[in-house]
């Protein structure tokens, strides 16, 4: 006799967290953004904006390690939901009958492994300072970490320009399926909050990506200027 699962790991406890911590992510994401496009504003704006957050101190580690841990419960529900699925259906069909699904829906697994890949990259480089180390650890003026310098500097480089901007394609094809199906998971059923299940995702990953891919293209292009950097 099988045992039966506790409610979160069935298939429906498995696919609510992925759910759920999907939009945490998401909400991570959109503040993210909205920080980085300081850029925009200068150095001494994005600048103190860092120094902010790093006052934060044990703050900052906490919200750190919570969103650690919110990352790595979707990246295995993801597994999890995926296993679950191939096992429902160990033998392929005889006669495949094709599908219509989106470009984002087919690639939901590749494009998260790559953007898992993507934020283990910039942790590097822009945190932890291991990728273009020359560009880390600099001062401002006002003996602040030039964050404006580092970013600027990096995105001057047209590999890791790229590469960021790459992942953001990614990243957007993810959101697009993923922001969506969280809600139809969740079982938004509200007539008025219908459009959660329909082209919100794509609009808030098109969104995401236009604010997020203008950093290394303006920068790599010349238009943010470099100053001191």
């Amino acid at each position: 006799m099988s045992r039966k699962r506790p409610p979160l790991l069935s298939t429906i406890g498995t696919k609510t967290t992925m759910a759920v911590t999907g939009l945490l992510l998401l909400g991570f994401v959109l503040v993210h953004m909205l920080g980085n496009l300081q850029v925009y504003a200068g150095r001494e704006k994005l600048n103190a904006y860092a120094k902010l957050l790093q006052d934060a101190g044990g703050v900052l580690w906490v919200a750190r390690g919570g969103l650690l841990a919110v990352f790595v419960l979707h990246v295995v529900s993801a597994f999890r939901v995926a296993a679950m699925n191939k096992a429902a259906r160990p033998v392929p069909y005889v006669s495949a009958v094709p599908q219509v699904t989106s470009t984002a829906a087919r690639t939901m697994l590749l494009s998260g492994l790559v953007v898992a890949a993507f934020v283990v990259y910039h942790v590097l480089h822009f945190t932890l300072g291991v990728v273009d180390a020359g560009n880390h650890g600099h001062l401002d003026a006002k003996g602040r970490h030039d964050v404006y310098g580092m970013v600027v500097a990096g995105f001057r480089q047209w590999p890791i320009a790229l590469s960021y901007v790459v992942a953001q394609v990614l990243l957007f094809f993810h959101l697009a399926h993923g922001v969506s199906s969280a809600f139809q998971t969740l079982g938004v059923t509200h007539p008025r909050l219908a459009f959660l299940k329909g082209r919100f995702g794509t609009v808030v990953a098109g969104v995401v990506l236009v604010g997020n891919v203008s950093i290394p293209l303006t920068i790599l292009l010349g238009l943010v200027p470099c100053g001191a950097c």
